[in-house]
């Protein structure tokens, strides 16, 4: 199946958005660190990009962003627009749901595209997964940062329930519009319950029990020791 046969997620202008959404995030991570704007750029760059450019080098097809000419001038536009306005105008949760927005909208765009190369679904699923979630651990990883796949916080969960609706969708022949609507309504509720609600998922507790169990042992064992 041809890169014709793949029809737009999204409308350019709206895509654009997104992108634009993504840098931002690098680039006010950079102005936190107090970095130059070069590296502010960069940030902004490889968290625009760094999801889409992944998922399409395992496709096997160029990059989207060499194939867009706008994609690179918005990136740079927003870095420069988050090097010259305070940085306290974008903190608090404006730009955590204008993310959301953006991560299930590109976690549909992902799978969509993934699906219309022909890889198979579940494959298709994890690169739409990829596509939302793939720049921001790449942008956390490079500055040293806990990466957000490291956090409880339901994120890349959302990702993948916007992926899983648009892959089943289009397995069970569903009309794609309705499909990728609903999807994207899906992630971006889920994201912004978590944001509201501090939803996260439980955490592995099993290591946990078992350093208890070590030191309740360890200590009936001294409480039962004898002095000379």
């Amino acid at each position: 199946m041809t890169a014709a046969l793949v029809p737009a997620v999204l409308p350019p202008a709206l895509d654009l958005a997104g992108t634009a959404v993504f840098a931002l995030t690098g680039a006010l991570l950079a102005a936190r660190l107090r970095q130059t704007f070069v590296t502010m750029a960069f940030f902004a760059l490889i968290t625009g990009v760094g999801g889409g450019s992944l998922r399409d080098m395992l496709i096997g097809t160029p990059a989207f962003w060499t194939q867009n000419p706008w994609v690179a001038p918005v990136i740079f536009a927003t870095a420069l627009v988050a090097w010259f306005t305070p940085r306290r105008w974008w903190e608090g949760e404006l730009l955590e749901w204008a993310d959301a927005a953006g991560l299930a909208a590109f976690a549909v765009l992902g799978t969509a595209k993934a699906l219309g190369f022909g890889v198979a679904p579940v494959p298709a699923m994890v690169m739409g997964v990829i596509t939302g979630c793939a720049g921001g651990v790449i942008r956390d990883v490079i500055a040293g940062e806990a990466s957000i796949i490291m956090r409880p916080e339901l994120y890349v969960t959302a990702a993948a329930l916007s992926a899983l609706l648009t892959m089943l969708g289009s397995v069970f022949g569903l009309a794609d519009a309705l499909v990728w609507a609903a999807a994207w309504v899906a992630g971006f509720a889920l994201r912004g319950a978590a944001i509201k609600w501090k939803l996260s998922l439980p955490a592995y507790r099993e290591a946990a029990s078992d350093d208890e169990a070590s030191k309740d042992k360890q200590g009936d064992d001294n409480s039962g020791t004898k002095l000379p």
